[in-house]
């Protein structure tokens, strides 16, 4: 029997040899890896000519669940676009010692600095102090601390005031409110911006909404956050709540303009659309253009305060109005646009890296023009995916270094974003 043995030692040999060529870095100017690379991406090869017109969706068309079609070459997300179900309303239950201890419900309570919201931001809107009233009304939440609004955000409200210099942004936060906040701001106000950042005041942000129960029952921590960080939901509900009582431009912190929002109204983004029909599958909250108590937002406050649930990511998001807006499109009442992906979500969350790239030959410094003036002319934003792309670093000559060259107001500070070799 001992002849059975002998095959043992080399095929220790193999697996070792196996394990340590995984190891390796793979070379991707070599031809396997560039077959790899291509495998992969296959949509990411070959340039478009040509920007393709926006067209509006339509807030009656679309099927919840068909295929998610990837309607640019750019656009690839591994989600299928199917509805998740929606969760029973939340209940009165003892709370957690997690519940208890988060630092964020706090925050929640009314102080002498939020309780000033109402005020202030109508002074800001009306031009009480800084000028003429406001036509355009612009809106960010920040929810996080202080130390984290950095320069890629401060290079969002850069490109924001490039297209819209007349605009009046207002930064809905803590955090943000405050000594450091302000000289964050300075260079825009010393410019002849108008943007402030101001507390929010919740409690009568959501007064008179469907949302209100829920905040208050929040409050008494008698709600579960569940497992997705509070922070998270809570701006999905500022935003909501602040369009509803103002009207206007709510953007995510993350987002790119690239052309001005003029003509846009009640209108919400596709993020993914049927590969058959062209109809949108699922929505996105990161950009929303909507008259002042839109019957369509107070439905989105509704759903969010009768189908909370804090352990699903994106629940009471980005899938929240894709549920809502797909059982009222066509219905009587509530009129509002969907446009394409290519309008404010060009690229897709796992594609958004290859942006950041500078080139690598001469083939790759041609794919980067023209992908560079596709996205400048089908798109009216880029979302940048901060939790997938914060830590890449922006390269010289990449896509968004030569959007950040045509779109910056303060360009010796968004000049600091690209990395140089």
């Amino acid at each position: 029997m001992a002849w059975r043995t002998r095959p043992l030692p080399l095929l220790l040999l193999l697996l070792f040899a196996l394990a340590l060529l995984s190891l390796l870095e793979c070379n991707c100017h070599s031809l396997l890896c560039r077959l790899a690379w291509n495998h992969s991406f296959p949509n990411l090869g070959a340039p478009i000519a040509k920007a393709p017109p926006l067209r509006f969706l339509g807030g009656e068309s679309g099927h919840r669940n068909r295929k998610t079609y990837v309607s640019t070459r750019f656009y690839s997300d591994s989600v299928d676009g199917r509805t998740p179900p929606a969760s029973p309303a939340t209940i009165r239950r003892v709370p957690t010692s997690k519940q208890r201890g988060n630092p964020l419900l706090k925050v929640l309570e009314t102080n002498a600095q939020s309780r000033t919201f109402t005020k202030r931001a109508d002074d800001f809107f009306r031009g009480h102090r800084s000028g003429p009233p406001c036509k355009d009304r612009f809106f960010m939440a920040w929810i996080s601390s202080l130390e984290v609004f950095g320069p890629r955000e401060l290079f969002s409200v850069e490109s924001l005031f490039k297209c819209h210099p007349h605009a009046c942004l207002l930064i809905v936060s803590n955090t943000m409110d405050s000594t450091l906040g302000s000289l964050l701001l300075k260079p825009f106000v010393e410019r002849g911006f108008r943007v402030a950042a101001v507390s929010p005041d919740f409690t009568h942000l959501l007064k008179s909404t469907p949302a209100a129960l829920w905040f208050h029952r929040l409050r008494r921590r008698e709600v579960r956050t569940g497992e997705v960080p509070l922070g998270q939901n809570l701006s999905n509900l500022l935003r909501l709540a602040v369009l509803y009582k103002y009207g206007g431009v709510y953007i995510d912190t993350d987002v790119i303009f690239l052309k001005s929002f003029g003509g846009l109204r009640n209108t919400i983004g596709a993020q993914a659309v049927d590969a058959g029909t062209g109809n949108w599958t699922r929505l996105n909250n990161a950009v929303m253009v909507f008259d002042r108590r839109h019957p369509l937002l107070y439905k989105f406050l509704q759903e969010f305060a009768m189908t909370f649930d804090g352990n699903k990511w994106g629940h009471n998001g980005p899938y929240l109005v894709s549920r809502v807006a797909a059982r009222l499109r066509g219905k009587p009442g509530y009129s509002f646009s969907v446009l394409p992906p290519p309008a404010f979500y060009p690229v897709g969350w796992n594609k958004i890296s290859r942006l950041f790239s500078g080139p690598r030959n001469q083939s790759h410094s041609r794919w980067i023009s023209e992908n560079f003036s596709w996205v400048r002319g089908a798109s009216y934003s880029l979302h940048l995916w901060n939790r997938q792309s914060s830590r890449i670093k922006v390269e010289e000559g990449s896509v968004i270094s030569r959007i950040m060259l045509v779109s910056c107001v303060i360009c010796n500070l968004s000049s600091s974003l690209v990395h140089k070799e």
